[in-house]
């Protein structure tokens, strides 16, 4: 027969033992949560990052159309000539903006988008405006796919 102490005992032992599978219900739940959500913030970080650099590219294209050359006055900008004070200065933002951004090129090229070997002629041409940004995952699973280059480009007739 059992008396009461006995059955307080059985209640008690049922109870811890139901505590202990929700606490391990739970460290599992817990992994499983955590890890969808750092790879959710991780793809968010990727598309921000994708987006930076294609506006990057817009917004130094949009300054370079209209300050190509370092001197101001010139009509003509020869190929490979440093980007005008302007430019510098977006280029120079948008570093800060966007982690590890660079400026693959500064083009010069004609209505087809061939890119044009001799100076530049501001009545016909326009400049195309390459950006890059590398993007490494930090989530494990998404990492386990290396680097992303991101690459953005955007042309502007020049003014």
């Amino acid at each position: 027969m059992l008396d009461h102490n006995d059955a307080d005992r059985q209640r008690a032992m049922r109870r811890s033992s139901d505590t202990g599978q929700a606490l391990v219900e739970f460290s599992l739940a817990i992994l499983v949560f955590l890890a969808i959500m750092m790879g959710i913030f991780d793809l968010g970080s990727g598309v921000y990052r994708y987006n930076g650099v294609s506006q990057a590219a817009r917004e130094i294209a949009r300054v370079t159309s209209v300050h190509p050359c370092v001197s101001p006055t010139a009509l003509t900008c020869a190929p490979g000539t440093p980007p005008s004070a302007e430019t510098q200065a977006v280029i120079n933002t948008q570093k800060n903006l966007i982690p590890g951004v660079a400026v693959s090129s500064i083009q010069c090229v004609d209505e087809a988008g061939v890119l044009v070997t001799t100076p530049c002629d501001f009545s016909k041409h326009s400049v195309k405006v390459t950006v890059t940004s590398v993007y490494q995952p930090i989530t494990p699973l998404i990492g386990l796919t290396g680097t992303w280059t991101m690459k953005g480009s955007s042309s502007a007739q020049l003014h």
